[in-house]
């Protein structure tokens, strides 16, 4: 069976720190809201110790809603594994495509 994926944002790095921004102090990353912009855009600034990998900080990533991560992990190369970046949700990077795709499922 075929997992489903919700389109959640587009992750678009920038080199100035937003000044709207939450900070990830375990990722060293600094993140916006998509649901302030009209086109569900999340802008990402990276500490410069920021530990993710270079294809995560330097490309556009799509990031997307999902019912069951593991299983959406199951033979996917996996570029960060799962962790909690806020209250809630549960993320994971994988690359599709040449791409980094975020994959996120809501948790209790």
């Amino acid at each position: 069976m075929a997992c489903m994926r919700t389109l959640a944002h587009i992750g678009i790095p920038v080199s100035e720190k937003p000044s709207k921004a939450t900070y990830l102090p375990d990722s060293k990353l600094y993140i916006t809201d998509p649901a302030d912009t009209k086109n569900n855009l999340e802008f990402l600034y990276f500490d410069p110790d920021c530990p993710m990998p270079d294809l995560i900080k330097k490309s556009t990533h799509i990031a997307y809603m999902v019912d069951d991560i593991d299983a959406e992990l199951s033979n996917a190369k996996v570029l960060v594994p799962p962790f909690v970046p806020l209250p809630g949700v549960k993320a994971a990077f994988i690359e599709e495509d040449g791409i980094p795709i975020e994959l996120m499922q809501n948790i209790k």
